[in-house]
């Protein structure tokens, strides 16, 4: 017994800190009873007149419940909205199908009328009614590598209607078959092929075709046997086919295949390769994208070669907005490819068909069997800012979820339910959403508005006392008559303008008296603190106790928060007076931060640029080598442009002239107005411009060059390369003449004269006498 009451105690202990844990109110800016029910779910208004104390915001009425009763609220005078739930259509669920319409959802129709933020919760219900009517369409891929498999489904027929006479005895089936696009690339175009796309020793072969609607919905099996058995193959060219276009059409062209209103919509769509989808038409320049509407003609897919394929969202939409659940009775080779699509498309099953589809009445069986025991329960088109959690209440429940709720193995018959909690998280209009199980036509509507006004049956009386007879309450704050503000309508404001009035109390952010005091008469009335004491100042933008805080401490201890800013006692300093005044770690070489900062907190606050922690170095500051050279050539050798008024412009540099250097610093180099190097080294002083400088006394002054030497060189280098001009001339002139003078001789060998004298050439011939020749 014992254990007993202290179970109870300790439950009753939970459940307690479980709702200090919830009921919380987070106010912003509260102005009547509106704003507080609308700050949170757990916010209450307290309408008491007097309840608010002199000078305390009227904010104060807004809070928790509980809080509000601790400061004399009365429970008849606390205002707080609560949520509606109107049941408008419950009608039973069916327990069988012997009715047109039989019900498996309750209720139907529901009305809630939520206060933002609190959480409302009903049950629904679902029960799967006994001989539920089936549509079985069955879609078959007639591409030429489905030959053997379409054999096969031709005497299927019998085995088909009875796989489904044994789930319910209003089973109806239909039949559809595709291929693909009859256009280059996915068809070959020429005209004996798309009379005959199959291969030549096919005789039966019918025409290329996108798809076709070959059977409307019946339950005569002897007629879904003779239509099958018309059937021949087909063919195209790449491996995907137009599964996408045909599931589509099957789905929006409900008046033509037959789907009936109170029924299990399948498809059953049997293929051995992949399929085409959104874009895939751009390749045989199909721009227009699929409009998701009806276009069979005359039992074909008019519009194949016109429209894209439609993408995978907007065939799992059409099926869903049809409660049509697919089948997939694919082969092992794509199994993987349709396992993917499954993911994407709600209330969808995947089989692996056998080489020849002999196993495809087992598959559906099976499929059927998993699709129609699983339960799963989701909303569409939810209004913003709704949230909607479903929890499922069955032997084999899914997890908690915002999007659905999932029961699995759910036999025929068998009744369970979802609670179901709805969350408006801010006020709306009225709107309507609908949850509903996938694939199953049942429906409930839910109608949403949300409470957000407060109703507080305030008096009529326009000159209530509680006013100074100078307005009516609203409630319990006071709506003054014109002429007259206030919190009690104390103040009649006579011919001002109430608007320049009020503006009197507002500083220039626009808030009136920042928010902390009412506007009476022109002047801020400043409201009371919580911790006792009261804001105040012309706007009331002061207050003693919203310092900063050191060691948790407001100003440390050791000084007094005024107007938020601390004001130290003697000895103290610090945003916080977190620190004694003292130069000790801020003094080095015998100055507080090197003369280039303040001492604040025993630390330095150096000048931009310096460094802690004595303000001593500075990197970004501009290099003295480069912005002293005009006063070291100055001060060192009286050149440069300051040497007229060095003393003066220099006055910063400190300056000795050396022979070597005694600092440490590095070493600067400048080139003065005579072209001499004058080597330099500083040192920052005190302060952030004096530096002190060592110059050395020798300056580098370049040597004058040799002129004679020069002038001389010049000349001999010129005349040496004349000289080798003109030889290298004489010589091509040489080579040239050479050259020409070997061909001459070379072609004067080549030449043959002729041995045999000319007869008609007469020699010429001389006779020559000595006159002194006397032949002695």
């Amino acid at each position: 017994m014992d254990r007993c009451l202290l179970f109870l105690l300790l439950l009753l202990m939970g459940r307690n800190g479980f709702s200090q844990e919830e009921d919380v109110c987070s106010k912003s800016v509260i102005n009547s009873c509106g704003d507080c029910i609308k700050s949170g779910p757990y916010c209450v208004w307290c309408k008491q007149l007097n309840f608010t104390k002199p000078g305390e915001q009227e904010a104060a009425r807004c809070d928790t419940r509980s809080e509000l009763m601790k400061r004399g609220c009365m429970t008849g005078e606390i205002i707080s909205p609560m949520n509606n739930i109107d049941i408008v259509k419950d009608t039973p669920l069916s327990k069988s199908f012997d009715q047109q319409e039989p019900i498996q959802l309750n209720p139907q129709e529901i009305k809630l009328k939520l206060r933002p933020g609190l959480p409302t919760t009903f049950t629904l219900f679902f029960k799967r009614v006994q001989g539920y009517p089936v549509d079985l369409y069955y879609l078959m891929d007639l591409s030429y590598s489905m030959a053997d498999d379409l054999r096969n489904v031709k005497e299927l027929g019998q085995q088909l209607f009875a796989t489904l006479k044994k789930i319910t005895e209003h089973a109806q089936i239909g039949f559809g078959s595709f291929v693909d696009k009859t256009v280059l690339p996915f068809t070959n175009t020429n005209k004996e092929k798309l009379k005959k796309p199959c291969d030549a020793k096919e005789q039966q072969c019918q025409p290329a075709f996108g798809y076709r609607h070959v059977l409307s919905m019946t339950s005569k099996e002897d007629e879904f046997k003779a239509k099958v058995r018309k059937q021949f193959i087909s063919g195209n060219l790449d491996s995907p086919e137009g599964s996408l276009d045909a599931m589509m059409q099957a789905a929006v062209c409900g008046d033509k295949i037959g789907w009936r209103n109170s029924s299990t919509r399948l498809i059953v769509l049997t293929t051995d390769a992949g399929f085409h989808m959104a874009g895939d038409g751009k390749l045989a320049g199909i721009l227009d994208p699929n409009d998701e509407q009806c276009h069979i003609e005359d039992h074909l897919y008019a519009k194949s070669n016109d429209m894209d394929y439609p993408s995978v969202g907007q065939l799992a939409t059409q099926l869903e907005k049809n409660n049509i659940q697919p089948i997939f009775a694919v082969t092992k080779n794509v199994e993987g490819v349709y396992r993917q699509l499954k993911k994407m498309i709600p209330k969808s099953e995947v089989g692996v068909l056998s080489s020849d589809s002999t196993n495809v009445v087992a598959l559906i069986e099976s499929a059927y069997g998993r699709l129609s025991s699983k339960v799963t329960v989701t909303h569409d088109d939810l209004p913003d800012n709704v949230r909607v959690i479903y929890t499922p209440i069955c032997q084999h429940p899914g997890p908690s979820r915002d999007t659905e709720g999932v029961c699995d193995n759910v036999g025929v018959g068998q009744e369970i339910s979802f609670k179901i909690t709805v969350i408006a998280d801010e006020c709306l209009e009225e709107r309507s959403f609908t949850i509903s199980p996938l694939g199953i036509k049942d429906k409930l509507k839910v109608t949403l508005s949300t409470n957000c006004e407060c109703e507080c049956d305030d008096p009529n009386n326009s000159n209530h006392p509680h006013c100074d007879g100078q307005g009516r309450v609203s409630c319990g704050l006071c709506s003054c008559n014109s002429g007259f503000v206030g919190q009690k309508c104390e103040c009649a404001i006579g011919d001002k303008d109430e608007r320049s009035l009020r503006a009197s109390c507002q500083r220039e952010n626009g808030t009136e008296c920042e928010g902390r005091g009412d506007c009476v008469c022109g002047r801020c009335l400043c409201h009371a603190m919580e911790g006792g004491g009261s804001y105040y100042g012309d706007y009331c933008q002061c207050d003693d106790e919203h310092c900063e805080k050191f060691q948790n401490k407001l100003c440390g201890g050791n000084g007094k928060c005024q107007c938020g800013i601390c004001k130290c006692k003697p000895g103290y300093d610090g945003s916080a007076c977190q620190c004694k005044k003292s130069d000790e770690q801020c003094t080095s070489k015998g100055s507080v931060c090197s003369g280039r900062g303040t001492c604040k907190c025993n630390q330095c606050e150096c000048k931009e640029g310096y460094q802690r922690p004595f303000c001593e170095t500075c990197h970004g500051c501009p290099d003295p080598c480069q912005t002293k050279q005009k006063c070291i050539e100055c001060l060192g050798f009286g050149t440069g442009p300051f040497n007229k008024n060095c003393t003066t412009a220099c006055n910063s540099v400190v300056h000795k002239l050396v022979d070597t250097f005694t600092m440490t610093k590095k070493q600067c180099q400048l080139k003065d107005a005579e072209g001499c190097w004058i080597r330099f080294k500083m040192e920052q002083l005190v302060g952030e411009d004096n530096y002190m400088a060592e110059i050395l006394q020798t300056r580098e002054c370049p040597e004058l060059p040799n002129i004679y030497a020069i002038i001389g060189g010049s000349i001999a280098g010129v005349a040496l390369i004349g000289l080798l001009i003109l030889l290298l001339i004489k010589g091509l002139i040489y080579m040239n003449d050479l050259k020409e003078f070997r061909k001459f001789e070379n072609e004067k060998k080549k030449s043959k004269w002729a041995e045999a004298d000319n007869p008609l050439f007469s020699k010429a011939t001389t006779t020559v006498t000595n006159p002194t020749f006397t032949g002695e």
